[in-house]
């Protein structure tokens, strides 16, 4: 078995939902993002083009982040994800600088410090982010799943890296990742690429794929069908 993802940008509307989804799932912090985008204007108006391009770790055969990680934290799982030991990282930023996509985030500070460090808006009136966090019961935000905590911390230390996982957690109980499922337009697609009956092998064969920096030579698993396209002339 090798998961990949196909994503239609033809079905794809923009809304940003996917990164949203991801966020609450896996509980990042604000500056990370494991779900992303990547957006372009082309043209001089009123002949412009606008485009939008989801992006996320792209669990590729020749991960650069796998080859260069020097305790084996990062590393290729059997059914091709690639995945991340967080207790073995030490944090050296080897994989970030390697990965061509900018997929993989490091927590410099504690992750959601806020909720322990910030005090009320008005003194004896609103509470304390740290009176919510204690009355949540949560150990990092009020707002985490623990639920991310069955194959992966449900939030990653300081001084270490992560990226996302496409959701192994949810994968392995038979879920699918956040991001597909919260798609309003069913624009993505997760299933075995070594399957040629699978919905993602089908979608590939019929039409012409495309992935992100194939010239890197990492052999990505997220492929790209069709075109996003929002033009005004």
């Amino acid at each position: 078995m090798k998961l990949g993802m196909v994503i239609d940008l033809q079905k794809c509307v923009g809304c940003g939902g996917c990164d949203l989804a991801c966020k609450t799932e896996n509980n990042t912090p604000d500056d990370i993002h494991w779900s992303h985008h990547i957006t372009e204007t082309q043209g001089t108006f009123p002949n412009v083009r606008y485009s939008y391009t989801p992006t996320l770790c792209n669990h590729c055969d020749n991960a650069a982040c796998v080859e260069v990680c020097p305790t084996g934290a990062m590393y290729k799982a059997d059914n091709g994800l690639t995945l991340h030991h967080s207790e073995d990282c030490i944090g050296c930023q080897r994989c970030v600088k390697a990965c061509p996509y900018q997929a993989i985030g490091f927590n410099r500070t504690v992750p959601h410090r806020q909720w322990q460090d910030d005090s009320e808006l008005v003194p004896g009136g609103t509470a304390s982010p740290k009176m919510v966090l204690d009355r949540t019961g949560a150990k990092h935000s009020p707002l985490e799943n623990p639920e991310r905590g069955d194959t992966y911390p449900v939030t990653r230390p300081r001084r270490t890296v992560e990226k996302c996982t496409l959701c192994d957690h949810r994968l392995n109980v038979g879920l699918s990742p956040a991001c597909v499922t919260a798609c309003p337009s069913g624009a993505r697609v997760v299933g075995d690429l070594d399957d040629p009956q699978s919905e993602v092998s089908r979608l590939i064969k019929l039409h012409a794929p495309r992935q992100l920096k194939p010239e890197a030579g990492t052999k990505p698993n997220v492929y790209y069908i069709r075109t996003f396209g929002v033009r005004q002339s």
